[in-house]
């Protein structure tokens, strides 16, 4: 039987490529397959299966990374709008179980019309402005 190995556990020292910043507990690294410019993934470095398995220090440090990245990312490539988010099991859409969070800078203009955000992860709940 084969084991499928974590992405972020596996091979440790590749994971210091992209890496913008880091603190005791967390790294911010650049996304490799970026849903924006400048898409941030912020990785807890012990392994943990999502956000509710973390410790309440490993919490407060990549919430202090997310404020970090946001920093980073306004001097780097000066987005006008940010989605911060993370998928917690497979329901919720989570495919790498590791727990990570997505900054994803938003630009103007990047999409038609974004309002709704993250909720159209639920395409047919999303638009609650509209008349029906």
């Amino acid at each position: 039987m084969s084991r499928i190995l974590c992405p972020f556990c596996s091979h440790p020292e590749e994971l210091q490529t992209g890496v913008v910043l880091q603190n005791d507990y967390a790294h911010a690294r650049l996304d490799a397959y970026p849903v924006s410019d400048g898409h941030l993934l912020i990785v807890p470095k012990r392994h943990a299966a999502d956000w509710f398995d973390l410790t309440t220090e490993e919490q407060q440090a990549i919430m202090d990374l997310v404020e970090q990245g946001k920093q980073w990312l306004d001097a780097h490539y000066q987005p006008d709008g940010y989605n911060i988010g993370m998928n917690c099991g497979e329901a919720a859409g989570q495919t790498v179980m590791h727990m990570h969070c997505h900054v994803i800078p938003r630009y103007s203009g990047d999409v038609g019309d974004p309002r709704g955000g993250v909720r159209w992860v639920m395409p047919d709940k999303a638009d609650y402005w509209s008349d029906r």
